[in-house]
């Protein structure tokens, strides 16, 4: 059965760090036996489509150790299939089609999240910014960007993070990859 999915990588080509042409990307994924390859802006968004029945932590996990035999650096990264994604934009809680793309937010996660990790977050606080979890997944409302977020910040402490994979992006991301995946 042939399955497309989406490689998000995290902290590629931002800030000088890590850097991985998207055309060295997809050769790489074409190397692992990966077909119709895109790769969409230069922050590590990929979509591929195989036959092969791996689950997407074992393809990622297989991406991982090709990118650091090429390039000699280790990048974490998560695979996820169409019906994933499509599913995360779906259940959305906030009013997706109303806000620019960098008012919301995706920030995927490796393993399930629960309300426990993020209760030492005050989020009433950071009103209007404001969370929601989902399947793998917490969806992040700043209304004037990620970069200016407090509450992204707070969320995304490495004592509240540990243990996991975690990379977002903004909305219209979430929605290319969906296209891309579909």
């Amino acid at each position: 059965m042939t399955t497309t999915y989406a490689l998000l990588l995290r902290g590629i080509n931002v800030s000088g760090h890590r850097k991985l042409p998207m055309a060295e990307l997809r050769a790489l994924l074409e190397g692992l036996g990966h077909t119709g390859v895109r790769t969409y802006l230069q922050s590590g968004n990929a979509a591929f489509t195989t036959d092969t029945d791996a689950s997407g932590d074992a393809l990622a996990a297989a991406i991982e150790e090709e990118i650091e035999r090429r390039l000699g650096f280790r990048c974490d990264c998560l695979v996820r299939d169409g019906a994933y994604l499509a599913a995360v934009a779906d259940a959305c809680p906030f009013p997706a089609g109303e806000l620019e793309g960098k008012q919301l937010h995706a920030v995927y996660y490796s393993a399930p999240v629960t309300p426990d990790r993020f209760a030492p977050v005050d989020a009433e606080s950071f009103a209007p910014e404001a969370f929601a979890l989902g399947d793998r997944v917490m969806y992040l409302y700043t209304p004037d960007g990620l970069g200016r977020s407090k509450l992204a910040e707070a969320v995304m402490r490495p004592s509240l993070t540990k243990g996991l994979v975690a990379t977002a992006r903004n909305w219209n991301t979430v929605r290319k990859l969906v296209e891309m995946t579909a």
